[in-house]
């Protein structure tokens, strides 16, 4: 049952009111605007009667003081006045107030107003409740589909990483070294026009798919053991160009504009050097985009640590941290390179190596 109070500092108003309405709702009475909002603290009304002029704090001051609280500013307000005239009745709409009900009260007035105001907001409170459930139902689904593709880019990822011999260990890594980089420098507050939430988000979800334009490159190239010619490199740079192609051509449907953009940069331009000298496209400095300036230290010290099919890892750690630290400024940006290089403890542990 809905449950109206009423608030009259005139006792027989309120003993009329209530009469009229307490066979259809439970009536609540109080009988000044400081006692509306002890009631309030631990009732909730579906509709508040208001006397217009009472002493004290008078109705339109419980008006204002329930419209500056997010709390109760949504439970409908009906006045009660015995001033019918054209300016009370706009001083109690312009205040806020659903409607007005004049004094001495008419009964099928009364009732009549009290049920259309009930009947609307309850209509309005289920529509509303409808709504977040909705929505809430659209953002897990939304969540769900999310982790889907996520599972399904690095799923495809680790495929196109066993062709080459690794043990799919390079996608979780990089990701990981990706994560701790970003992560580190969005605490530190550098590039905070850059490192939003999304943008961090996204570039840890875009991790992965950095080399995904190798499953265009043979496998003769991928797992040969000796060192390249120089025309199996220049065959295996394309791998930065397939990838963006692939990106554009697999999410540009079902992923939004930012991390089309982030996936897109990283796959296209994390073998860019900060001198200016890497490929596909020689850029330098900031112009490299800086997603891809962190993915290029992940991306090179896990190919310095771990084995691969042609080579050993470089280990300990720190051997192969002198080797990242020595392309500061050259081959990566040197802020990103500074804060790569303070997380020693943290990579070590990561990688599961005692301190030296």
């Amino acid at each position: 049952m809905n449950i109206i109070l009423i608030v009259d500092d005139d006792t027989t108003s309120l003993k009329l009111a209530k009469g009229i309405l307490d066979q259809d709702y439970r009536v609540a009475t109080v009988n000044s605007g400081e006692m509306v909002f002890k009631y309030l603290e631990k009732n909730r009304p579906d509709l508040i009667l208001l006397d217009l002029n009472m002493p004290g704090m008078d109705g339109v001051e419980v008006m204002e003081k329930l419209q500056d609280n997010p709390d109760y500013s949504n439970i409908p307000v009906i006045f009660l006045t015995a001033n019918q005239d054209p300016q009370s009745e706009a001083k109690c709409l312009e205040s806020g107030a659903i409607d007005f009900v004049g004094k001495p009260f008419v009964p099928v007035i009364l009732q009549n107003r009290v049920r259309r105001v009930v009947e609307l907001f309850g209509y309005r409170n289920q529509l509303e409740s409808m709504v977040a459930s909705q929505a809430e139902e659209i953002i897990s689904r939304s969540q769900r589909i999310s982790r889907m593709q996520d599972a399904v880019i690095i799923g495809m990822a680790n495929l196109i990483e066993l062709r080459d011999n690794n043990t799919g260990r390079h996608v979780k890594n990089t990701q990981t070294y990706v994560e701790m980089i970003i992560t580190a420098l969005k605490r530190k507050g550098m590039y905070p026009d850059i490192l939003t939430d999304d943008y961090v988000s996204n570039t840890i979800r875009a991790a992965p798919l950095h080399d995904v334009g190798k499953i265009k490159i043979s496998d003769s190239i991928l797992n040969k053991p000796a060192r390249l010619t120089e025309e199996e490199f220049e065959t295996i740079k394309l791998h930065t160009l397939y990838g963006a192609e692939i990106v554009d051509d697999l999410l540009g449907e079902v992923e939004d504009p930012e991390y089309l953009d982030i996936a897109h940069d990283i796959a296209l331009h994390h073998h860019e050097r900060w001198d200016g000298t890497g490929y596909p496209s020689q850029l330098s400095g900031d112009s490299i985009p800086l997603c891809a300036r962190i993915m290029s230290i992940a991306d090179v010290f896990d190919a310095l640590y771990e084995d691969r099919v042609y080579k050993k890892g470089i280990r300990p750690l720190s051997a192969s941290l002198a080797i990242i630290e020595d392309g500061r400024g050259l081959q990566f940006d040197p802020v990103i390179t500074d804060v790569f290089l303070e997380m020693a403890d943290e990579l070590r542990e990561y990688v599961g190596e005692e301190p030296e």
